[in-house]
């Protein structure tokens, strides 16, 4: 008996020795008492837990010390009021993690449009998300051409954008005007008009002995008149694209 309690001790401090390292790599962005390095028009205010709370319009919290790595990890912890939205960008253009109410906001009905997914490129597997008033976890992934978001612990998104089984997303994105190619930005949390909140950012640069689980994760599947709205909201976009560009012409 003794000898099996003592290869539980062994595991239980390793795992734990090695969780603690992998913290240790990590650099605080928002440390829950001041907004040093992040600008703003003094429309977001720390909590007394230790939170950031976007209050009032005025625009997005933006972290201004560093670009955001090619290759990184970034941890936070966010959560929402009654039908917001937001969303977290850390790359170029429309590389966005989104953040949403899924059941009390509109863009809850698309998949491509939920909390978690990359927006409108890429489908979490699932909604695991957590009760309105409730923090969530997230976590995001660049290592190369793969892009992984977490939520609340679990991988929903996991795909390399080069690998042709994934086309139709990335061609979906660069429609709207995003590039995963893309890279150097600022993070970026968004102001939408809502009540939203995030904690316990953190991001570390990943190195090439840092190894990423490259297994893809199976998107929602996408029903038939979500796709005909998206496919409506496009056109819309590249008319407008192209009537400004023969404005600008003139």
């Amino acid at each position: 008996m003794r000898f099996f309690q003592s290869i539980i001790a062994i595991i239980f401090l390793t795992a734990f020795n090695v969780a603690a390292d992998n913290e240790s790599k990590f650099k605080v962005l928002f440390d829950g008492k001041n907004l040093e390095g992040w600008k703003h028009a003094g429309n977001w205010e720390i909590q007394d837990d230790g939170s950031v709370f976007r209050k009032d319009k005025g625009g997005s919290l933006a972290y201004v010390t560093e670009s955001i790595p090619d290759d990184f990890e970034l941890r936070f912890e966010w959560k929402v009021g009654k039908g917001s939205n937001s969303g977290l960008y850390y790359r170029p253009g429309q590389y966005e993690y989104q953040i949403l109410d899924n059941k009390g906001h509109g863009n809850g009905t698309n998949p491509r449009t939920t909390a978690a997914s990359l927006y409108f490129c890429m489908a979490p597997s699932k909604d695991v998300t957590n009760p309105v008033g409730e923090w969530n976890t997230g976590r995001i992934v660049g290592k190369g051409s793969l892009i992984q978001h977490w939520l609340n612990g679990e991988k929903v998104i996991s795909f390399d954008y080069k690998d042709s089984q994934w086309k139709d997303q990335v061609e979906l994105l660069r429609r709207r005007g995003g590039n995963l190619e893309a890279r150097n930005a600022r993070l970026s949390l968004q102001d939408h008009g809502n009540p939203v909140w995030f904690r316990n950012i953190r991001m570390r640069e990943l190195t090439a002995e840092d190894k990423v689980d490259p297994t893809p994760v199976q998107p929602a599947e996408i029903p038939a008149d979500i796709r005909a709205a998206e496919e409506k909201k496009l056109q819309g976009m590249e008319k407008k694209r192209a009537d400004s560009k023969a404005k600008k012409k003139e």
